[in-house]
């Protein structure tokens, strides 16, 4: 059971390995729970408005459906190989699992630079990727969602490309408009998740949330929201990143006014009475949280030296390293992985699909007591495991998940 480092792929591959090991499985099971069940390739030609064509790239990789219908995010980026969405996909078994959601795991992506296209060629991207791929998505098939460099909008055209073939059906995709059948509270999902997350492991070693620093890179939906409700619960949120710059205040960020300025501007550098830093020095800053909440890697061999904050929360995927992380772990210093703090916009999502096959709606407060309710559910068990066991809160959720993944595939029967 080995795999390299470098990759999401191998990052997931090598947990996964800990813990079948620790399970006692052998390397059939392993490579069971790891191997996807199907993997597309597609090519998408689409003619751009200066009248070129392009070629793009796409892969969707369904990796178990075991306990549900396959479920994962879309991404556009100009990163996007069918290495990096295998890794994605496995990691969303193992989300959908440790949640207790009755769903599998799939990822996909288009290999592109969308800031690089207008609206009606990304719309036409996205009309051509559903004319390819429309066989194999559906409500009790194959569920995407929003990821990196997709939205709402994106979620629409693929609703709507589907509906001209099959008929509407809002189920087919998840992190729509609510116009469209999306779900209150499915925006600020995976946020608010990791909010939650940090509230419950603050609760579980008596930290006063009030007394606690936090840094987060990275200031699209996921940071945004999560520096929101962190504040709202009394955090000090001291520092904030997005792809053009980086902010800090000691004392404490007016978090509203770098939400209005990011708004405003297109980033947070310049948000009044914040100093301007790098990303290299946000990364290393003395913290009681340090929350990574943009791509995968951010934290490696190459800069984990510098880390200083007392806990990291994974809100991106693989946002550490396997390498940064055994070194952290022997520095003792605890991560809550992100199969279980990026977990809110999988378990909202999964909400939105229950609402969408029963053509009902739920209100924000129940989109957020449900969500709430199962990641504290989760957190307890993550918690429990790893104080008894003596485990990494790593290991401990890769156990759950891994076990749960397992007794449903022998299950359903080889």
């Amino acid at each position: 059971m080995n795999a390299t480092n470098g990759s999401t792929e191998s990052t997931h591959a090598h947990y996964l390995s800990d813990a079948c090991q620790q399970l006692g499985y052998g390397q059939e099971v392993y490579e069971l729970l790891l191997s996807p069940a199907r993997e597309l390739h597609i090519q998408l030609p689409i003619r751009k408005d200066d009248g070129s064509i392009v070629l793009f790239n796409a892969y969707r990789v369904q990796h178990h459906n075991a306990r549900g219908p396959y479920k994962g995010g879309l991404r556009y980026h100009a990163s996007v190989d069918i290495n990096e969405v295998r890794g994605l996909a496995c990691l969303m078994s193992l989300k959908t699992a440790l949640l207790e959601l009755p769903l599998g795991g799939a990822k996909g992506g288009i290999n592109c630079n969308p800031d690089s296209l207008n609206s009606r060629e990304l719309e036409r991207l996205t009309r051509c990727l559903v004319e390819k791929l429309h066989r194999n998505i559906g409500p009790t098939q194959d569920i995407p969602a929003p990821d990196v460099g997709t939205n709402e909008q994106i979620m629409a055209w693929i609703l709507d490309e589907y509906t001209k073939i099959y008929g509407y059906n809002p189920a087919v995709v998840t992190g729509k408009p609510l116009v469209v059948g999306g779900s209150h509270g499915r925006k600020e999902a995976t946020g608010r998740g990791a909010c939650q997350v940090i509230a419950n492991y603050a609760k579980h070693h008596n930290m006063p949330l009030e007394d606690c620093t936090v840094v987060i890179q990275g200031f699209g939906n996921v940071g945004r929201y999560a520096a929101f409700f962190l504040d709202a619960l009394g955090a000090k949120v001291i520092a904030v990143s997005d792809s053009q710059g980086a902010i800090v205040n000691h004392d404490g960020l007016d978090v509203a006014a770098a939400i209005h300025h990011k708004d405003s501007v297109g980033t947070v550098s310049g948000t009044a009475n914040c100093d301007i830093i790098d990303n290299a020095s946000l990364l290393a800053l003395p913290c009681d949280f340090l929350i990574p909440a943009a791509l995968g890697g951010a934290i490696n061999s190459a800069n984990v030296d510098a880390i200083k904050a007392k806990v990291i929360v994974e809100a991106a995927n693989a946002p550490v390293s396997w390498t940064a992380n055994d070194i952290l772990a022997q520095r003792n210093v605890p991560i809550i992985p992100d199969i279980l703090a990026s977990a809110g916009g999988v378990t909202v999502s999964y909400f939105e699909w229950v609402q969408n096959l029963q053509f009902v709606s739920w209100s924000l407060d129940q989109v957020r007591d449900a969500l709430d309710q199962r990641l504290a559910q989760a957190c307890r068990q993550v918690f429990e495991l790893a104080d008894e066991q003596q485990l990494q809160m790593r290991s401990a959720a890769y156990r759950i998940a891994s076990e749960r993944l397992k007794d449903a595939i022998f299950a359903a029967g080889i």
